[in-house]
C-alpha cells in the first residue's frame, strides 16, 4: 500500500511545482576537436555550438590550463587560434568550454587532438663525426653508423641517409663509400694512404619520407653534417729514392773523405716513414768509393782519370735503401739505385808529338820530336807539304787538353800549321803560306819547327821538320788582248785570211818556251782554221758563213809552251752582210668581218733575213689591182690592210658568198730588189641588219564570243637579209589579254611568212568579261640579239546575252526592324546586275524562312514583308511582327534576266536577306508554377539559410528579360488568423541558367519557435529594361512553421553515441512509419539521476509536405500501427515516447516540489484521508480485475499484440476500453459496473510514459532474479500466469509492455 499512498500525497505538489529556466547544451558534437599543428595563427579553428530552448542570448568562453591557445568570439563562438600548436610537445590536451545564457553557466570539457604534420626534419643525434680506417680494411666493412631523429610519426618520421658529396670529389673517390638504411656507412671499394687521399669527408644529409604540410606533401631534409675519415697507413710499401736519377761530379785529385754526393730514400708509407740504411752492393770500381749511414757517397781511394776513358770518366755505383723495421710480410723492405760518378780532369799532362794518324795508340815511348816531307816550289797557298805523317794528344779533358799550335825556325814565314787549335788530339797538316818563299832556285830544302803549348798551364813541346822543294814549270804563255775584233764578208771563199798579227809570248826558255796554237772547239771551229807556228787565222768553209744564220761567231785561240803551259784569247768575227734573201710572209691571211659594223684591220706580217737596219731588210707593201681592192687600203711600211668603208654583204655578188680575194706584194730596197706576192681572203659574213617588214600599218579583226577555236585573222611579214638564219621569221602575241589567242606562222617565201590569229579550241572569248583586245604581233628572226618589227591588232568582241544575273551582296547586309509595328513601308533594296548590254532583270522572292534562337518556327512570319519585281522591300504586316514569335526573317530571292539567249543560265544564285526583329520590352516577367510547400523549423534553420525558392521567366530578351527578384512585404499569420507584418527577416538573391531566374529566399535572422503559423511573403519579380519603364508581376509565398510543441522525444536504452551512428537507420524507420520527413534537434545522454532503463534521448519532428506536423499521440499510433518499422527501432534501443516538456529531467524542479508539498501537507491532511479511502477502494476492484485478466492471460499466446486502435497515452483502447496487453474484451474483465468517469478508465501508472520494452531475456533475468525470503511478500500473480503461458509455434522475437500498476501481488 505505499506506492498509492506516496501517488496521492505527491500529486498536489506536482500540480503547483513551478517550472525554472531552462540551461542551454552544447550539441553532442561538442567533445571532441582535431586540428593540424601547421594551422596557421588567428585561423579559424571550429565553432562552438549551443542550444537553448528559452532563446536567449548565449555567450561562449573557454577556461582551463590550455585555453591560451585559442581565442574564441564570446557572441558568436567562432575559435581562432591563439598560441601554435606542436604534435611533438603536446598532441592531446583538454579544455573547458562554457556556454551561459544569462541565468546558468553550463561548463563542458573538450579534448583537443592535435594532428601531426611533416614540420620537423630529421636530426642527427651526434654532432661530432670522425673515424680512422685502416688502409687494408676489406670492401664491405661498416665504417661509422650515425642515426638520425625525426620527431614527425608516420612517414614524416621515416628517415633515409645519402651520402651528398665526398671530398675530395675525384673519379675514384665518388662511389667509395655507400649508405645502408639504417645509417651504417659501408666501404664500397679499397683505400690506399699513398696512391689516394688520406683523408675524407663525407657530406651527409637525412631527409624524412614526405609527409602533409600546410596543405602539400613535401620532404623536410636535414642540415648537412660531415664525417671526417682518416685513412692510417700500413708498412705495406717499399721505400723510395727521393729522386730517379743521381749522378755528381768529383775531381780526380779529390783527396780520401771527400763528400760526392748524398743518396736519400723515404719510406713508401709515408704514414710511417720508417728509417733507412744505406749499402753499396755494386761499383764498376770497387773501393774507390763508400756510402755512410746518412746517404753520402765519399772517396775512399785516390782517382785518376786517365784510367775511365773507355768508361766514358764513369764510375756507376749501385746503392741499397733498406727500411730499419720489417714490412707487414715479415720482409726487409728495400729499393736499389744506380748512382753516376763522373771523375773531373785535372790539368796534370803537357802536348806531345807522335808519328801516326789518328786514331792513334798514344804511348809516351812512341812520342817524336823530328819529321820530313815534300812540296812543290811555288805550290799555291794552302797547299799541304807532301808525306809528312804528324799528330800531336794531350790526356787531359776539356780546357787542360787544350793546346796552341805555332810555327817556329828559319822558314816559318813560309809555312803554316793547320790547326792552330785542337783540344785532346788532332793530325797536323803544313800548308805553304808565301809560295814566293818556296823556290827551288833559291833553296832545295826548307826547316820550321812546330811548338805545342798547353792552353792552361803554358807547357810546351817543341818537333822539327825537314821540307824538301820540288821543281816544276812556273812560266806560261801569254797574249797582248784579251779580245780581238775581226770581220770577213759573208760566203768568203776558203783560205781567205782573217788575221795574221796575233801573237803569244813566254819568259821560259828552251823547251818551256816554245809555243804552239791551235783553235779549241766550240762555234765556229768548223768554219774558220790557225796555222799552229805562225797563228794565222783563215777561212776554211766560205759557204757556210751565211750572216742570217749567225752574223758573229766567237773563236778561242790558245798558245802552248813546252811544259804544257797555256794561255788563250778570243776572237770576235763579225760575218758583212750581202742581199741575198728575200721577204719572207708569215703565215695565211684569212679574214672574216660582219658586215656594216664590222672593219678589216689585219697586218701582213713580213720580213727579210738580211741585216736588219740596211736596205737589204727594208721592205715595202703595195695592193695589186683587183675587183673590190678600191675598198681597201694597204700602208705600204707596216703592211697594216684596212677597209675604206662598211662592207655590205648583199652588195657582194651571192655567188662569192661573201669571200673577196686581195693580193698585197712585199719586197725589200737591197740591190737587187727582192719581192714576194700574198693573197688575202676576206670573209663579209651576213648580219641580221634588216627587220621583217608587216604588209599593214594596223589590222583590226572582229569576232564573236562564245566561238572556241575561231579564226580571228591574218598578218604577213617580209625579211631583206638574203641568208635563211636572217630572214626567216616567227610571230608572237603580247598584250593585255594576248593569252586567250594563238598564233601560227606559216613561210610562204624566201624572207616571207605570215601569221594566222585564232582562239583555243577550248577558250571562248566572253564579252562581258571584256569587249576588246588589244594586241601586240611581234615578228623577229631567230637571232637573239636582232630587233623585231611589231604591228597594232585591235580584236573587237560581238556581244552574246549568255551571262546570268548576280545579286548585289551590299544590298543584302540585312535590315534590323522592331516589333510591333514600329516600322511601316520600305525596308530594304534588292538589287541585281548583269553584264550582258540587252539585259531584263526581275526580282523574285523564292522563300521565306522564319526562325526563333536558330530554331525553325514554320511560316508564321510569311505575309510580314512582300518583294516587288524592282527589288523593292514592303512591310506588309508591321503590328503582327513578333519578336517573341520570330527573331530573324530570311527572304531567299534570285534574279532572272528575261532577254537571255537559249541555251544560257537565266538566273542567279539564290540569296538571303536577313531581316533582324529587335525586341521591345512588351512581355511582363511570369512565375513558373512550382508543386512545393515550404516549412519552417525556426529550432533548426540558422541564418543565411534558404529556405524557399521562386522562378520565373520573361519572353523578351537581353536586359527586356533580365529578371531581379525583390521582397515587397512579410506578414506572419497565426493559427488564430491574426496578421503581424514582419520586415528584416528575410532576403531573396537572383540567379539564372538558360532563361530561367530563380529567387532563393534565405533566413537573414533567428526565427522565434514559440510562433505557431504562417509567413506569408510577396516576392517581385520585375525587368530590367534598357530603355522604357519595367514591368513586373508577383506572387506570394507561404512558409508554414513548426513550432516546439510538436517537437517529440524519443528515449533509447544505448548510449548517446550508439544513437548517433544508428541515426540514419532510426530516421528511415520512422520515415517509413510516419511518411513524414523526420528533422533531428538533438540527441543527448540522460543523466542518472533520471536515468530508468533509458540512457539517452533523440529529439526531432515529423513534419509533411503540406507543413502540418505530428503531435505525440499521433506519432504513437503511426509506429504501432507499422509493426516492421516498429520491431526495427526496438531492435535500435528505442523504449520510450514522449514529448519534451512531460519527460525532461530536472532534478532542481523535482527538489523545489518536494519541498513545496511537505510545506502544504499539514493543510491537506483532511483532504488526503478522504482521498486514502477512496484509493482504497479502487485498489480493491483493480486487483479484481487483474484475477480476472490472470485467468485469461494463459490463453493467450507471447507476442500477440492487439490489431484494433489503442489511445495513445493509456492502457485501453477507443472503444472496448480493453487491456492493451491482454487483448481481453471489457466485458471479460467486468469494468461494465465502473463509473463512467476519467478516473476510472485512466491507468494511474499504465503507459503514461508509453514504456517499450524488448524483453528478450524476460526468462533470463527470472532465473537469475534472488529467491525472496519467507516473511516477505508473495510473487505477483499476473506475472506467474504470464511466465507460464505457451510459447508461440515460432521462435520470433517477444513483445511486453511492462505495467507495474497492475500489480497483484495483494490479491
Amino acid at each position: 500500500m505505499a506506492q498509492p499512498w506516496l501517488s496521492c500525497l505527491l500529486l498536489p505538489a506536482l500540480v503547483v511545482s513551478v517550472a525554472a529556466n531552462v540551461a542551454p547544451k552544447f550539441l553532442p558534437n561538442m567533445t571532441v576537436v582535431i586540428l593540424p599543428e601547421d594551422l596557421p595563427l588567428d585561423a579559424e579553428a571550429f565553432w562552438l555550438v549551443a542550444e537553448d530552448q528559452d532563446n536567449d542570448p548565449l555567450r561562449y568562453g573557454i577556461s582551463g590550463s590550455n585555453a591560451h591557445f585559442f581565442n574564441v568570439t564570446a557572441n558568436t563562438g567562432q575559435v581562432r587560434l591563439a598560441s601554435p600548436l606542436d604534435f611533438e610537445t603536446l598532441n592531446t590536451f583538454s579544455i573547458t568550454i562554457s556556454v551561459t545564457d544569462g541565468y546558468n553557466l553550463v561548463p563542458r570539457t573538450m579534448n583537443v587532438i592535435v594532428e601531426d604534420r611533416n614540420d620537423n626534419t630529421p636530426v642527427f643525434q651526434n654532432t661530432e663525426f670522425s673515424a680512422s680506417l685502416d688502409e687494408t680494411l676489406p670492401v664491405g666493412s661498416v665504417v661509422f653508423s650515425v642515426l638520425a631523429e625525426d620527431k614527425d610519426s608516420g612517414s614524416a618520421g621515416a628517415v633515409v641517409y645519402s651520402i651528398e658529396k665526398v671530398i675530395p670529389d675525384t673519379g675514384d673517390s665518388k662511389h667509395l663509400f655507400r649508405m645502408l638504411a639504417n645509417g651504417s656507412i659501408v666501404l664500397n671499394g679499397s683505400l690506399n694512404y699513398n696512391s689516394k687521399s688520406a683523408f675524407y669527408q663525407l657530406q651527409l644529409r637525412a631527409c624524412d619520407s614526405g609527409g602533409e604540410y600546410q596543405g602539400s606533401i613535401v620532404t623536410q631534409c636535414s642540415a648537412p653534417v660531415f664525417l671526417s675519415i682518416s685513412v692510417v697507413d700500413q708498412p705495406d710499401l717499399d721505400p723510395q729514392f727521393v729522386r730517379e736519377f743521381y749522378s755528381a761530379t768529383v775531381s780526380e785529385d779529390a783527396a780520401k773523405g771527400t763528400s760526392v754526393l748524398k743518396v736519400e730514400a723515404v719510406d713508401g708509407d709515408k704514414g710511417i716513414n720508417d728509417a733507412m740504411t744505406y749499402s753499396i752492393t755494386n761499383s764498376t770500381r770497387p773501393g774507390w768509393f763508400g756510402v755512410g749511414a746518412d746517404g753520402v757517397i765519399r772517396v775512399e781511394a785516390p782517382l785518376d782519370r786517365e784510367q775511365l776513358l773507355a768508361e766514358d770518366e764513369q764510375v756507376q755505383l749501385q746503392v741499397t735503401a733498406s727500411e730499419v723495421h720489417l714490412d707487414i710480410h715479415g720482409q726487409e723492405a728495400n729499393v736499389s739505385t744506380w748512382v753516376t760518378l763522373t771523375v773531373a780532369d785535372v790539368n796534370d799532362h803537357k802536348p806531345e808529338f807522335y808519328n801516326c794518324s789518328l786514331p792513334c795508340a798514344f804511348t809516351a815511348r812512341e812520342a817524336c820530336d823530328s819529321f820530313s816531307g815534300y812540296v812543290d816550289e811555288h805550290a799555291s797557298p794552302r797547299i799541304p807539304v807532301d808525306g809528312l805523317t804528324m799528330a800531336a794528344y794531350d790526356p787531359d779533358k776539356g780546357s787542360n787538353g787544350t793546346f796552341l799550335l805555332s810555327l817556329g825556325g828559319p822558314d816559318a814565314e813560309a809555312f803554316s800549321v793547320s790547326p792552330a787549335r785542337a783540344a785532346g788530339s788532332a793530325d797536323l797538316q803544313l800548308l805553304v803560306r808565301v809560295s814566293a818563299l818556296v823556290d827551288y832556285e833559291r833553296q832545295t830544302e826548307m826547316v820550321v819547327q812546330v811548338v805545342a803549348t798547353d792552353s792552361v798551364s803554358q807547357n810546351t813541346s817543341i818537333a822539327t821538320v825537314t821540307i824538301h822543294l820540288r821543281d816544276v814549270n812556273d812560266h806560261r804563255p801569254t797574249f797582248p788582248q784579251s779580245l780581238y775584233v775581226l770581220t770577213v764578208p759573208e760566203h768568203s771563199a776558203a783560205g781567205f785570211v782573217v788575221t795574221s798579227s796575233i801573237h803569244a809570248t813566254d819568259p821560259d826558255t828552251g823547251e818551256w818556251g816554245r809555243i804552239t796554237y791551235s783553235l779549241l772547239p766550240g762555234n765556229g771551229e768548223d768554219l774558220f782554221e790557225v796555222d799552229p807556228v805562225s797563228g794565222t787565222v783563215t777561212v776554211r768553209n766560205g759557204e757556210l758563213l751565211d750572216r742570217e744564220v749567225q752574223a758573229v761567231y766567237y773563236l778561242t785561240l790558245q798558245a802552248t809552251d813546252g811544259g804544257n803551259q797555256s794561255a788563250s784569247t778570243t776572237l770576235q768575227v763579225h760575218l758583212l752582210d750581202i742581199n741575198d734573201n728575200a721577204p719572207v710572209v708569215s703565215g695565211s691571211y684569212n679574214v672574216f668581218v660582219q658586215e656594216e659594223e664590222g672593219n678589216v684591220s689585219v697586218t701582213i706580217q713580213a720580213h727579210d733575213n738580211d741585216e736588219p737596219g740596211t736596205n737589204n731588210s727594208r721592205l715595202l707593201f703595195s695592193l695589186l689591182p683587183g675587183p673590190y681592192s678600191r675598198n681597201f687600203s694597204l700602208d705600204p711600211d707596216t703592211g697594216l690592210l684596212t677597209n675604206l668603208g662598211p662592207l655590205d654583204r648583199e652588195a657582194i655578188d651571192p655567188a662569192l658568198g661573201g669571200r673577196l680575194l686581195l693580193t698585197v706584194l712585199v719586197s725589200d730596197c737591197g740591190v737587187p730588189v727582192l719581192s714576194t706576192e700574198v693573197n688575202v681572203t676576206i670573209t663579209v659574213e651576213d648580219i641580221n641588219d634588216n627587220l621583217p617588214v608587216f604588209n599593214q600599218s594596223s589590222y583590226l579583226f572582229q569576232v564573236p564570243e562564245q566561238r572556241p577555236g575561231a579564226l580571228v585573222g591574218v598578218v604577213a611579214a617580209q625579211d631583206a637579209d638574203q641568208t635563211e638564219a636572217n630572214n626567216r621569221i616567227s610571230f608572237s602575241l603580247a598584250g593585255s589579254g594576248a593569252n586567250s589567242f594563238v598564233i601560227r606562222g606559216s613561210v610562204l617565201g624566201a624572207g616571207r611568212a605570215e601569221g594566222r590569229i585564232q582562239l583555243p579550241p577550248d577558250l571562248s572569248l566572253d564579252y562581258e568579261t571584256q569587249r576588246s583586245f588589244s594586241l601586240t604581233v611581234s615578228a623577229e628572226n631567230p637571232d637573239p640579239q636582232g630587233g623585231e618589227a611589231t604591228v597594232e591588232v585591235l580584236v573587237a568582241v560581238e556581244d552574246v546575252n549568255d551571262e546570268p544575273p548576280t545579286l548585289d551582296p551590299d544590298s543584302l547586309r540585312g535590315v534590323l526592324l522592331a516589333e510591333n509595328g514600329s516600322r511601316h513601308g520600305q525596308v530594304a533594296t534588292v538589287v541585281a546586275r548583269d553584264v550582258d548590254t540587252k539585259a531584263r532583270l526581275e526580282i523574285q522572292l523564292m522563300d521565306t524562312v522564319c526562325t526563333k534562337g536558330g530554331a525553325d518556327v514554320g511560316g508564321l512570319c510569311r505575309g510580314w514583308f512582300s518583294l516587288e519585281a524592282n527589288g523593292s522591300v514592303y512591310v506588309s504586316r508591321s503590328e503582327a511582327i513578333d519578336y517573341e514569335a520570330c527573331d530573324l526573317v530570311t527572304l531567299v530571292v534570285r534574279a532572272w534576266d528575261r532577254a537571255t539567249e537559249p541555251g544560257f543560265q537565266a538566273y542567279s544564285s539564290n540569296g538571303s536577306l536577313l531581316i533582324t526583329i529587335e525586341d521591345v520590352n512588351d512581355n511582363a516577367p511570369y512565375f513558373l508554377p512550382e508543386n512545393k510547400t515550404f516549412v519552417i523549423i525556426p529550432e533548426l534553420v540558422m541564418p543565411d539559410q534558404q529556405v524557399a525558392s521562386v522562378q520565373a521567366r520573361d519572353a523578351d530578351s537581353g536586359d527586356n528579360g533580365a529578371i531581379l527578384f525583390s521582397i515587397l512585404q512579410v506578414d506572419f499569420v497565426s493559427k488564430e488568423g491574426t496578421t503581424v507584418p514582419f520586415q528584416g527577416f528575410f532576403r531573396i538573391s537572383t540567379s539564372s541558367e538558360g532563361d530561367v531566374f530563380t529567387g532563393n529566399l534565405e533566413l537573414v535572422t533567428s526565427l522565434d519557435s514559440t510562433l505557431q503559423g504562417t509567413y506569408q511573403v510577396t516576392v517581385q519579380a520585375q525587368d530590367r529594361p534598357s530603355v522604357g519603364s519595367p514591368q513586373g508581376a508577383k506572387i506570394t509565398l507561404n512558409l508554414f512553421t513548426v513550432d516546439q510543441s510538436y517537437r517529440v522525444r524519443l528515449q533509447f536504452s544505448t548510449p548517446r553515441e550508439e544513437v548517433g551512428s544508428n541515426t540514419v537507420e532510426i530516421k528511415q524507420a520512422l520515415a517509413q512509419a510516419t511518411r513524414t520527413t523526420v528533422y533531428v534537434v538533438n540527441i543527448q545522454d540522460i543523466s542518472s539521476v533520471a536515468r530508468t532503463r533509458a540512457h539517452s534521448y533523440l529529439d526531432a519532428y515529423f513534419v509533411f509536405s503540406n507543413g502540418s506536423a505530428l503531435t505525440l499521440n499521433e506519432l504513437s499510433v503511426m509506429i504501432r500501427n507499422d509493426q516492421d518499422a516498429l520491431t526495427q527501432l526496438l531492435q535500435l534501443g528505442l523504449v520510450v515516447l514522449g514529448s519534451q516538456e512531460s519527460q525532461e529531467s530536472d532534478l532542481p524542479n523535482v527538489l523545489t516540489s518536494v519541498i513545496i508539498a511537505l510545506g502544504v501537507a499539514l493543510v491537506l491532511a483532511l483532504v488526503i484521508m478522504t482521498v486514502a479511502l477512496m484509493c482504497v477502494r479502487k485498489s480493491y476492484h483493480r486487483k479484481l480485475r487483474a484475477t480476472k485478466a490472470a485467468k485469461e492471460a494463459r490463453k493467450t499466446a507471447a507476442g500477440v499484440v492487439p490489431s484494433g486502435p489503442a489511445i495513445p497515452g493509456t492502457n485501453i483502447y477507443n472503444t472496448e476500453r480493453a487491456n492493451p496487453m491482454l487483448d481481453l474484451p471489457t466485458k471479460d474483465l467486468g469494468l461494465e459496473y465502473f463509473s463512467t468517469g476519467n478516473l476510472d478508465d485512466i491507468s494511474l501508472n499504465s503507459l503514461d510514459d508509453n514504456s517499450v520494452d524488448l524483453d528478450k531475456k524476460h526468462q533470463e533475468m527470472k532465473a537469475r532474479r534472488p529467491p525472496m525470503p519467507p516473511q516477505g511478500p508473495a510473487p505477483e500473480p499476473l506475472s506467474v500466469i504470464l511466465s507460464g503461458r505457451p510459447e508461440g509455434i515460432r521462435e520470433q522475437q517477444e513483445l511486453s509492455f511492462t505495467n507495474a500498476g497492475l500489480d497483484t501481488t495483494d490479491i
